[in-house]
C-alpha cells in the first residue's frame, strides 16, 4: 500500500476552500515559524485576491503521520468548471466543503456531480458552523440527498462527517463538541480516502495542467496512472487526435509544500511535473516510448456563451496600452486556449476580430481582466448565447438560477424573473429568507443581477448553473433605457452635466477626455439622445450675482467590467485599456449609426 492520498477540495464558491488549505498546511508546518505567509495563500494573483474567488487550481502538499497528501484547490464557480473538471482525474477522493447555513448551492452540484461520476470517495466537511443560525443537521440531510439524486454508488453514499470551522482552525465529528485544531479531517483523509493505486505495466501518464516558467518553457503536471517515469526516459506523446510524438524527459519534479522537488523517477499514483517534452497540450497521455497506450481524453463540457475580441479602434487608441495589434491579440487568444480548455476561440471574416467562446459573463470577464492588466488595449462587443438546432428544432442553453433574498422583496425578484421567461419551480423558507428556484434561459441572465440587486436593495444572493439546451423561449427584453451620447470631442464640463441631469443619468465625472460616439450616460427614453457635455458656460464680464448657479451634480455612476458586459446592447462595444473602461456605440457618428441602425434590429 502506497502512503499517498491525493484529494480535491470542492464547495461553492465562498464556502471557505482557500482557508481550509491555508489551515492544513499551517497545522502541517509547512512554513518556518519565523515567516511571514498571510492568508488566502493559494489565491496568488491579484485578481484572485482582489475578488476573494479561486480561478485557477493549484496543487500544494503536506505531509502527516508519514503519509503524503497531495491536495488540489478547485475554483467553486460554474464558470471555471473546466479547470475542475480536468483536475479531478487527479485524485482519489474529494472533501466536500459544505456552509452549514447556506448547504448545498447549484455549484456544489455542479462538482459533486462530476466528482461521483469518476467514482471518487467523498468526505463531507460541514464549515462555519460558528456562524448564527446555522443548521449542520439540515445540511447534512440535504447532502445526502443531493448525493442520491446524483446516483452515488452505496459506498459514495456511506461518506463521513466533519463538522468545523475553517477560519477558527478546529475540525471535529461533532459539531457540539469543538476542538483546538483539524487533525479529526486529517484523520478521516487518511483512514477513507483510498490509496493511491500502483499500477504495474507500462508507463501512462495523462497531462491535466501546466506550468510555466521562463527558464525551461512549458511545464507538463499530471499524475502518473501506471508504470514510473525516469528522467532521461524516453516517452511516446499521444496527442488528443491520436498523433504520437516522440519525445524525452528532461527533468521531474514532484510537490513538496508550496514549491517543488526534484526527483528522479515517480512511481504510478504520485502528480508530478515534468519538464522537457515539447508541443503538448492538456489531455494528451505521455506514455512508453516503445508500446504506446493511449488513456481516455478528458471531456469538457461545450461553452455557452461567445463574445467578439476586436482591437481598439477609437479615438484614444495606443495611448495607455503596450499590445494594440491584431496579430498581439490574436496570439494571446491561442496561448489562453492552450490552458484555458473551456475557451475556444474562432477567427471571423475581419481580421481585426475574434469570437471567444465561454463558459459564462465571469469567465469571459476575467480573461479580459487578465489581459488588460498585461497591457493590451481591446474591445468587446454583447455576450450572446449559442443557439444550437437539435431535431429541426432551435435550442438555447437553458440554466437553474437560485435566489435567496428576504420575504418582503421576493415577490420583486420573482416578477423580474418571470419577465425574462423564467419558471418558478421552488419557493421555500430557508431560516429568516426566501429561497427561489427557477428555470431561466442563459440570455434572460444576462444584466439580471443588477435589476436584482437593485430591487432587494443588495441583500439578494444569486448563483446559477448550466441545465440543458432546450427549446428557444421566445424574445426576453432587453434594456429599457436609451443612451446618451457624446456628439463631440473634447473634456467634459460640469455646466453641461448639470444642465443636461433632467435627460438622464451619467456614467463619468466632469473633467475626462471624451470622444464622439461615446456612450455618457443613460436616457430616461427609450430612445438614444446626442449630447453635447463639452460645451463650457460662455463667459461676459459682467458679473450676475442673482443669476449665477453653482453645479450640483449627482454621482457619476461606476460600473465594475461584469456590469458593463451585461449592460451594453448589440450597438455598442466596451473599449478597455489598461487605465480605463469607456462604453462606446460601435458606429461613432450620427450619420453611420443611422445608415446601418437596420443590421442590430433583432
Amino acid at each position: 500500500m502506497q502512503k499517498i492520498r491525493n484529494i480535491a477540495i470542492i464547495a461553492h464558491v465562498d464556502h471557505g476552500k482557500t482557508t481550509l488549505v491555508d489551515k492544513i498546511l499551517h497545522t502541517c508546518s509547512i512554513f518556518r515559524d519565523n515567516e511571514q505567509t498571510g492568508d488566502l495563500i493559494l489565491d496568488n494573483n491579484d485578481l484572485e485576491r482582489e475578488r476573494g474567488i479561486t480561478i485557477v487550481s493549484k496543487n500544494v502538499s503536506v505531509r502527516y503521520k508519514d503519509y503524503k497528501i497531495n491536495i488540489i484547490d478547485t475554483p467553486g464557480h460554474a464558470d471555471f468548471g473546466g479547470e475542475v473538471e480536468r483536475v479531478l482525474k487527479m485524485a482519489d477522493g474529494v472533501v466536500l466543503l459544505c456552509d452549514a447555513f447556506e448547504g448545498a448551492m447549484p455549484q456544489t452540484r455542479f462538482v459533486t456531480q462530476k466528482a461521483l461520476a469518476l467514482g471518487l470517495k467523498p468526505i463531507v466537511v460541514v464549515n462555519k458552523v460558528d456562524k448564527e443560525n446555522c443548521r449542520p443537521e439540515e445540511v447534512y440531510e440535504q447532502i445526502f440527498e443531493l448525493f442520491f439524486n446524483l446516483e452515488a454508488t452505496e459506498d459514495q453514499l456511506d461518506f463521513p462527517v466533519i463538522y468545523g470551522s475553517s477560519k477558527q482552525g478546529w475540525m471535529s465529528t461533532d459539531f457540539k463538541v469543538p476542538t483546538t485544531d483539524i487533525f479529526p479531517l486529517m484523520d478521516a483523509i487518511i483512514a477513507h480516502i483510498p490509496a493511491a493505486p500502483e499500477n504495474e505495466g507500462t508507463l501512462q501518464m495523462q497531462i491535466t495542467s501546466l506550468d510555466y516558467s521562463s527558464f525551461v518553457g512549458r511545464i507538463a503536471i499530471g499524475r502518473v496512472h501506471r508504470g514510473t517515469i525516469k528522467e532521461n526516459q524516453p516517452v511516446t506523446l499521444i496527442k488528443r487526435d491520436g498523433r504520437v510524438v516522440k519525445s524525452r524527459v528532461k527533468e521531474l519534479y514532484t510537490f513538496e509544500g508550496l514549491g517543488k522537488i526534484r526527483a528522479t523517477e515517480v512511481k504510478s499514483g504520485d502528480i508530478c511535473a515534468v519538464v522537457g517534452i515539447d508541443g503538448f497540450d492538456i489531455g494528451d497521455t505521455i506514455s512508453d516510448f516503445d508500446a504506446p497506450e493511449q488513456l481516455p481524453v478528458i471531456s469538457i463540457d461545450e461553452p455557452t456563451m461567445n463574445m467578439l475580441f476586436t482591437i481598439n479602434n477609437s479615438p484614444f487608441f495606443g495611448k495607455e496600452g503596450k499590445f494594440v495589434t491584431s496579430q498581439r491579440l490574436k496570439e494571446r487568444l491561442y496561448k489562453e486556449m492552450e490552458k484555458n480548455l473551456a475557451l475556444k476561440v474562432v477567427e471571423t471574416e475581419s481580421p481585426d476580430a475574434y469570437l471567444v467562446y465561454g463558459r459564462g459573463i465571469l469567465h469571459l470577464s476575467v480573461l479580459i481582466e487578465t489581459m488588460r492588466r498585461e497591457g493590451y488595449e481591446i474591445q468587446v462587443g454583447q455576450p450572446q448565447v449559442i443557439v444550437k438546432e437539435i431535431d429541426g428544432k432551435k435550442c438555447e442553453p437553458i440554466e437553474t438560477l437560485i435566489v435567496d433574498v428576504p420575504g418582503e422583496v421576493s415577490g420583486k425578484v420573482i416578477e423580474l424573473v418571470t419577465q425574462r421567461k423564467g419558471e418558478l419551480l421552488v419557493m421555500e423558507p430557508k431560516g429568516d429568507l426566501q429561497h427561489l428556484e427557477f428555470e431561466i434561459p442563459s440570455r434572460g441572465i444576462i444584466g439580471l443581477r443588477n435589476n436584482v440587486l437593485t430591487a432587494t436593495a443588495g441583500e439578494a444572493i444569486m448563483a446559477h448553473r448550466f441545465k440543458s439546451y432546450e427549446p428557444w423561449k421566445g424574445t426576453i427584453p432587453g434594456r429599457s433605457n436609451g443612451v446618451l451620447v457624446s456628439m463631440d470631442k473634447g473634456n467634459t464640463t460640469a455646466y453641461s452635466i448639470d444642465k443636461l441631469q433632467d435627460r438622464g443619468r451619467f456614467f463619468v465625472d466632469p473633467g475626462v477626455d471624451v470622444y464622439e460616439g461615446q456612450i455618457m450616460g443613460e436616457h430616461i427614453r427609450d430612445n438614444d439622445l446626442v449630447v453635447n457635455i463639452t460645451k463650457g458656460k460662455a463667459l461676459t464680464n459682467m458679473r450676475a450675482s442673482g443669476t449665477d448657479d453653482n453645479a450640483r451634480i449627482a454621482p457619476a455612476i461606476k460600473f465594475s467590467l461584469e456590469e458593463a458586459m451585461e449592460y451594453i446592447q448589440a450597438d455598442e462595444y466596451i473599449e478597455i485599456t489598461p487605465l480605463s473602461m469607456r462604453l462606446r456605440k460601435i458606429y461613432l457618428t450620427e450619420n453611420e449609426r443611422r445608415v446601418n441602425a437596420k443590421k442590430f434590429q433583432s
